[in-house]
């Protein structure tokens, strides 16, 4: 069994891009936004031109800005926990960039199981570098952070891959998963392509399943 977790709307409340457009970005941001989810343009295109409208030394500010907003979800702590207890490897698979994926997760999650996007702030403005690309099974080939790559690259036959998120950008990993909980925009469209998938609301729900199907007692 391995989990793959998205980051933006799943582990933290609200969607972390869409907070940073949202204060830093202009209307362009929302157009784009509408785009992406109606996948009029891929997700790497919309991504890559959100974060070009806003300048380089805006970095700390936006590192600031998340810091004193974004909200952890509940029960995110205590899953952790759990999977390191029953020894299930969790990866942190995010659309999300480093600059402030990372700080937001330090002395959660190990570094090293935290996948993301890059950024370079040399530039007049934020330019998006993307080290984890579609594999040649992908079927969008516009992914960016390529989730069922990521999730080819790190699974080995036979294993239980648990996918949780909430947004267009973790489709393409539900449809590859044995497992998908689902919140928001991913539960619709689950529900509308009838992707087999188990609601949640905060991370006590997702352990509390997972123990019954590990046959866990509860603490």
């Amino acid at each position: 069994m391995k989990i793959f977790c998205d980051f933006d709307g799943t582990v933290t409340v609200r969607d972390n891009i869409a907070s940073i457009m949202k204060q830093f970005g202009d209307e362009r941001c929302e157009q784009l936004k509408n785009d992406v989810l109606s996948q009029r343009i891929s997700i790497r295109e919309g991504v890559e031109k959100m974060f070009a409208l806003i300048p380089s030394a805006k970095k700390e500010e936006i590192i600031h800005y998340l810091q004193e907003t974004a909200e952890i979800c509940e029960g995110f702590a205590r899953f952790i926990a759990f999977a390191n207890v029953q020894r299930i490897p969790l990866y942190i698979i995010s659309g999300g960039m480093d600059f402030f994926v990372y700080r937001l997760l330090e002395g959660l999650i190990d570094e090293q199981d935290i996948y993301c996007n890059a950024t370079d702030f040399t530039s007049e403005s934020i330019h998006v570098q993307w080290p984890n690309p579609c594999d040649e099974y992908c079927a969008t080939q516009g992914c960016g952070l390529c989730k069922p790559s990521l999730i080819r690259k790190l699974s080995t036959e036979g294993e239980t891959t648990i996918v949780i998120g909430d947004s267009i950008t973790d489709l393409e990993a539900a449809k590859l998963a044995d497992v998908v909980f689902a919140r928001d925009y991913l539960q619709q469209k689950c529900e509308e392509l009838n992707i087999p998938h188990i609601p949640f609301s905060t991370f006590d729900d997702i352990t509390a399943e997972l123990q019954v199907r590990l046959g866990v007692t509860k603490q």
